[in-house]
């Protein structure tokens, strides 16, 4: 019924994948341009090799499955992951509902999928959200481990009033409104969803500064931003997105920026996970949470109906009516090496810490660092 095989100079940019995305139920970070700019940008570059496995009917060669994998190795293990490099939030084999369940239930297509994927010492998948397809049964773990973190998402209401009443609390959108005032009075503040590759430009140069300078790597890892990899990478995304996946929002003062976030547009929702702002000069006057306020009132002007926060446990979150919902990962031991380091993991604080690191998995602590070894998210606002 299907044919299974390593593809890894797969087009992601191919009309055949795009067909394919619009009718799975994977997340913003299969999106075309996400894995292409990933494998082409970061993938190499990050010590990875492609594993991209590609399921299609036997028949008519239709694409029927995309598996974005990656092969990676530490020291002496062998490691199989999602095509995540720490910047993925979410992770998805990038097919539909009802396909996932025919290729379950193809015994030799299961069996070809498993195949291509050895040798390795140890499979580790995480970020998989609380909807997420049961990627556990294609590998037969017999169930998902909880990551110890949450993701969230704020419902976003008909009208911009209406969300500040129902979402923040009443004290807090007097302590906004009275913060923008304090803005207003510093010059001339504007806001906007950047529609040019300049502005775009500016804002990335900004956030890069704004970030190098609070993760520094002094009190936590540093700041991801700071590579160039990186840093090519978010930008091309950005400036590829433009007016439709992607959406760069600035926060000016005197035309200067002082603010900025990158956000994922997917089905209604979008997903912030990049900001930056100048703390020295505008943290008195909350411009992280103005910045936030500002994206929600965008959102519902387009008729979004999600502002997802996406992974890590920050407060402030909370504050602007998100809501958790559980993360998941899954692993599978591949031999006797990969046994002994899945076991250190799950036994040793300190081995866990270094699976973080290596994997962007498990609890993170206070403060959030959206930097190497996790990933990448919008700095936290100032909370009332």
């Amino acid at each position: 019924m299907f044919e299974v095989t390593v593809e890894n100079s797969f087009d992601f940019r191919s009309l055949e994948y795009a067909d394919l995305f619009a009718g799975s139920a994977a997340t913003a970070f299969q999106h075309p341009i996400w894995l292409a700019q990933l494998y082409g940008k970061i993938v190499g570059q990050g010590g990875a090799t492609p594993l991209i496995v590609v399921v299609r009917h036997r028949t008519d060669k239709k694409l029927a499955m995309v598996l974005p994998l990656v092969k990676r190795r530490y020291a002496l293990l062998k490691t199989v992951e999602f095509a995540d490099m720490r910047v993925s939030d979410y992770v998805s084999p990038v097919v539909g509902e009802a396909m996932f369940s025919r290729i379950l239930n193809d015994v030799a297509a299961v069996t070809a999928i498993r195949a291509h994927l050895r040798p390795y010492d140890l499979m580790r998948i995480g970020k998989l959200a609380d909807r997420a397809l049961p990627l556990e049964r294609l590998f037969a773990i017999e169930k998902r481990e909880n990551m110890g973190m949450s993701a969230y998402a704020s419902r976003l209401e008909s009208t911009f009033a209406a969300w500040r009443e129902q979402q923040l609390d009443p004290s807090y959108r007097k302590e906004l409104d009275k913060k923008s005032r304090q803005l207003g009075r510093k010059g001339e503040a504007r806001f906007e969803c950047a529609g040019t590759p300049a502005a775009i430009r500016s804002t990335f140069d900004a956030l890069k500064f704004y970030r190098g300078k609070r993760f520094d790597g002094s009190d936590g890892p540093a700041d991801l931003l700071q590579l160039s990899s990186y840093f090519d990478f978010y930008m091309a995304v950005a400036m590829e997105g433009i007016g439709g996946f992607t959406r760069t929002y600035t926060f000016w003062m005197d035309d200067r920026p002082i603010a900025g976030a990158l956000g994922l547009a997917h089905r209604g929702s979008l997903l912030v996970i990049l900001g930056g702002f100048d703390e020295a000069g505008y943290r008195k006057q909350s411009i992280g949470s103005l910045l936030f306020e500002q994206i929600a009132r965008d959102c519902i002007e387009r008729g979004d109906h999600s502002l997802d926060f996406t992974i890590g446990d920050e407060p402030y979150k909370r504050v602007f009516g998100a809501r958790p919902s559980p993360m998941w990962q899954i692993s599978r031991v591949g031999s006797p090496l990969g046994y002994i380091a899945h076991m250190a993991v799950e036994k040793s604080p300190a081995a866990k810490a270094m699976a973080r690191r290596l994997f962007g998995t498990g609890k993170e602590k206070r403060p959030p660092r959206p930097a190497v070894g996790s990933p990448a998210r919008a700095d936290e606002p100032e909370t009332p």
